[in-house]
C-alpha cells in the first residue's frame, strides 16, 4: 500500500460548525492482503458460510463467458469511455477542477456513471493485466480526485451555486447514491492494484458522511439505496466500524427489518438487500436476514420473470402486484436484473444454500446477459419478453445506467465461479476455467474446469491439491436439472445428487482426481402459475439455464406472434436441437412442431364470428428458437417467448 497518499487533511465539518483536523494517523488505513479479496470480501465475515474467492485467482478460458468479457474489454470499455466524455460527463469533474471551462452536462447522478465504468475498469485489471485500461483508468482517476473538497465531498452536481443545497433532497437528487458508487469503484481498484490514491479519496468522503450523518444529525436516508452496501465493503476493506455503524443507521432509516414484501422501484429495493445481507453477515442480527429472505421469498414467488428479471411496470421502473408480469410491456430493466444477481450472491455467502445461485445463474444467462449485444457495446435498458418489432440495442441512454453496469458484471464474473468454507472448495457456475487458489487451512488447490456449458451438461473438475488431503468439495447441482449423475474418477458417488442442491463429497483428495458432473439438457416445456394472467394458455421453452425465444428473423414467412405449440400427455413437445457454430457466436437451436395461423387470409373485421367463417386459417410449420439473450442482434424482428399452446392428440 502506497501509505504516502493518505496525506494529511483539513476537514472542515458544516455539521455544527465544528472544524476538525484529520491527520494522516487519523485516516482507516486500508488492510494488507488487497490481492486476496473477492468482489464482496466475506472472507472474515462472522455470519457468511462462504468465504471471497478472489477475481484474479480464476483464469476464464475459451468457453462461453470469455469472448463476453474480453468483448466488454476490447470493445465495450473503450467505446462507454468515449461516450462519457462526448457527453461531458467527464469534463463536468474539469468543470470544477479548472481544467476546462464548460457548462455542467446531464443529470444530477451522472457521477455514478463514470464510477460504475471505474469499477468495471478495476475489475478487469484484476484478471488482466491491460495496459490500454489502466491508462484510462488512471487518467480518470485524476480527474475525479482533483475536485474533491477539503471535507471531503465529493460530487460535480452541489457545487458553486448549488453547494448549499448539499444532503436537501435526498429523497430525489442521488447524493449517497453517487458516494456508494465512488467507494464501490475505490474498493476494486485497490483490490486491483494495491493504490490507494482513489481509495484515500472514497475513505476521507466516507469519513465526513460519518460526521454529517446519524443520530442527531441528519436522519434521511438517500431516495435510491446503494451506498449501504459500499460502506459495508469499505468496512470489510479498512475494519473501521464506523462505516458498519452507518450503513445499519440508513438501513433503519428504511425500516428494512420489519420488510415483508419486495415493491417499488426494482433496482432501489434489490440494491436495499444486497445492503441488507451484507450488514446481516457481519453483525448477524437476524431480524436483517429475516426480512431479506422473506422479500426474496415474495420476489421469486410472485414477481419475477422466467428470465430472471424483476420490475414489471415502467411506471417508476416498479415491481407490479402480485403475478403481474406482462410480456410486451415487460420493463425488466437490466439493471434491475443485475442487482437481483448480485443480492442473491450475497444471499448465497450467508447461507450457502443453492436456492440463490439458481436464481443468479436464471439472470446471468438470460435476463442480464439479453441487456447487451453480442458485439459488446450496445445495450437494452429495458427487456421486454415479446416484441413486434421497434426495439433495438443502443449505445448511450441519456439515464446512463445500464452501460456501465454491464460492463462492471461482465468484468467481475470470475469471482462468482467459486468459494470456499472451513469444510472445502465450492463450485456454483460452470464454464471453462482454471482456479489457483488455497483452501481455508493454507493448502493449494488448483481446479481445472472443462465444459461446453450451456450448451452440454457434461462438467469435469480436475482437482490438484498442493499434496493429498482429505477436504469437501461442494458441486451446485442445478434445479432446473433432472436425473443428474456425479462421478469421482468414473465412480458414481455415494452421496445423493439432488437437483436445488449442492453435492458434498468429502474425501482424500490426491492430484489429478476427477469429478465429472453429468446434467442431462432436454428440452423442456414450461408453465406459469395460473395466476400470471398474461401467460394463460402458453408455454415457454427452456433448455438447460437458457431460456428460449421465437425470433422472426429465423422463422420468415411465419408470424411467430400467431404461432400455438402442439403440447402432448405428458407435457412434451416435438423438438430436436442443433448446435449453429455459425450462429450467433455459436448458439444451441431449438426446433419445435408449430401451428402458425395466417390473419391476412382470414375474412371477417376486426370482430367477427367463428360460426361465419371467422376462425383464423392455420396451417403446420417448423418453429426455430434461439436463447432469449441472443435476440435482436439481427436487425428489426419480432420476439415472442411466452407462446399459446394446444393439446396434441
Amino acid at each position: 500500500m502506497h501509505k504516502s497518499r493518505l496525506f494529511a487533511v483539513v476537514a472542515i465539518l458544516t455539521s455544527g460548525g465544528i472544524a476538525v483536523r484529520a491527520t494522516a494517523s487519523d485516516l482507516p488505513r486500508p488492510k494488507e492482503n488487497w490481492k486476496d479479496m473477492g468482489v464482496v470480501e466475506t472472507s472474515a465475515s462472522p455470519h457468511a458460510r462462504l468465504h471471497a474467492v478472489p477475481v484474479r485467482a480464476v483464469r476464464m478460458r475459451d468457453g462461453f463467458w470469455l469472448p463476453r468479457m474480453e468483448a466488454a474489454r476490447l470493445r465495450g470499455i473503450p467505446r462507454l469511455l468515449g461516450l462519457l466524455e462526448e457527453h461531458g460527463v467527464a469534463d463536468n469533474f474539469r468543470r470544477i477542477s479548472g481544467r476546462k471551462q464548460c457548462e455542467r452536462r446531464g443529470p444530477y447522478f451522472t457521477d455514478s456513471d463514470l464510477y460504475k465504468w471505474m469499477e468495471a475498469a478495476a475489475f478487469v485489471l484484476q484478471w488482466k493485466d491491460d495496459p490500454a485500461v489502466r491508462e484510462m483508468l488512471d487518467k480518470v482517476i485524476d480527474e475525479v480526485v482533483a475536485i474533491q473538497n477539503p471535507d471531503g465531498y465529493l460530487n460535480t452536481y452541489f457545487v458553486d451555486e448549488r453547494k448549499d443545497k448539499r444532503f436537501s433532497n435526498l429523497a430525489a437528487e442521488h447524493e449517497l447514491y453517487c458516494a456508494g458508487h465512488l467507494f464501490q469503484a475505490a474498493v476494486a481498484h485497490y483490490r486491483a492494484t494495491g493504490h490507494s490514491r482513489l481509495l484515500g479519496a472514497a475513505l476521507k468522503y466516507a469519513d465526513y458522511l460519518t460526521t454529517v450523518f446519524g443520530p442527531g444529525r441528519i436522519e434521511q436516508a438517500d431516495g435510491h439505496p446503494e451506498v449501504e452496501m459500499a460502506l459495508v465493503e469499505l468496512y470489510r476493506t479498512t475494519g473501521r466500524k464506523e462505516y458498519l455503524d452507518l450503513a445499519g443507521f440508513f438501513l433503519d432509516l428504511y425500516r428494512f427489518a420489519a420488510r415483508t414484501q419486495i415493491e417499488g422501484h426494482a433496482v432501489r429495493a434489490a440494491y436495499l438487500c444486497c445492503g441488507g445481507a451484507d450488514y446481516y453477515m457481519e453483525t448477524g442480527k437476524q431480524p436483517y436476514w429475516e426480512a431479506a429472505d422473506r422479500m426474496w421469498q415474495d420476489m421469486t414467488g410472485r414477481k419475477l420473470y422466467i428470465t430472471g428479471g424483476i420490475g414489471a411496470t415502467s411506471h417508476g421502473e416498479a415491481f407490479g402486484a402480485p403475478f403481474d408480469l406482462p410480456n410486451a410491456t415487460s420493463y425488466a430493466e437490466t439493471c434491475a436484473g443485475i442487482a437481483s444477481g448480485m443480492w442473491n450472491w450475497r444471499m448465497l455467502a450467508a447461507t450457502g444454500q443453492a436456492r440463490f445461485a439458481d436464481e443468479m445463474e436464471r439472470v446471468l444467462y438470460n435476463g442480464f446477459l439479453s441487456g447487451v449485444s453480442l458485439e459488446g457495446s450496445e445495450y437494452f435498458y429495458v427487456n421486454p419478453l415479446e416484441s413486434a418489432g421497434g426495439h433495438k440495442r443502443r449505445p448511450w441512454y441519456d439515464c446512463t445506467c445500464c452501460p456501465p453496469n454491464v460492463l462492471r458484471m461482465l468484468a467481475s464474473l470470475p469471482g462468482y465461479i467459486y468459494s470456499t468454507s472451513r469444510e472445502g472448495l465450492w463450485v456454483h457456475l460452470y464454464d471453462n476455467n482454471e482456479l489457483t487458489w488455497r483452501l481455508e487451512d493454507g493448502r493449494g488447490v488448483r481446479v481445472v474446469q472443462e465444459t461446453k456449458y450451456p450448451w452440454e451438461g457434461g462438467v469435469t473438475l480436475t482437482i490438484q491439491p498442493d499434496s493429498a488431503a482429505e477436504f469437501s468439495v461442494f458441486v451446485r447441482i442445478p434445479g432446473w436439472c433432472v436425473e443428474p449423475k456425479l462421478r469421482v474418477n468414473g465412480q458414481d458417488i455415494e452421496s445423493p445428487v439432488t437437483p436445488g442442491t449442492y453435492c458434498h463429497v468429502r474425501r482424500s483428495w490426491t492430484p489429478g482426481d476427477r469429478l465429472e458432473l453429468d446434467l442431462p439438457m432436454p428440452v423442456v416445456v414450461q408453465t406459469a402459475d395460473p395466476r400470471v394472467r398474461a401467460n394463460l394458455g402458453r408455454v415457454a421453452i427452456t433448455r438447460g439455464p437458457l431460456v428460449y425465444c421465437f425470433e422472426s428473423v429465423d422463422n420468415p414467412g411465419v408470424n411467430v406472434l400467431a404461432a400455438a405449440v402442439p403440447v402432448d400427455a405428458k407435457g412434451e413437445v416435438e423438438s430436436r436441437t442443433a448446435y449453429r457454430a455459425d450462429l450467433l457466436g455459436g448458439v444451441t437451436v431449438v426446433s419445435v412442431e408449430a401451428v402458425a395461423s395466417d390473419y391476412e387470409k382470414t375474412s371477417g373485421g376486426l370482430y367477427r364470428p367463428t360460426r361465419a367463417g371467422g376462425m383464423p386459417k392455420v396451417r403446420r410449420v417448423h418453429l426455430h428458437a434461439i436463447p432469449y439473450y441472443a435476440w435482436c442482434n439481427r436487425g428489426d424482428s419480432q420476439m415472442v417467448v411466452w407462446v399459446p399452446f394446444m393439446p396434441k392428440d
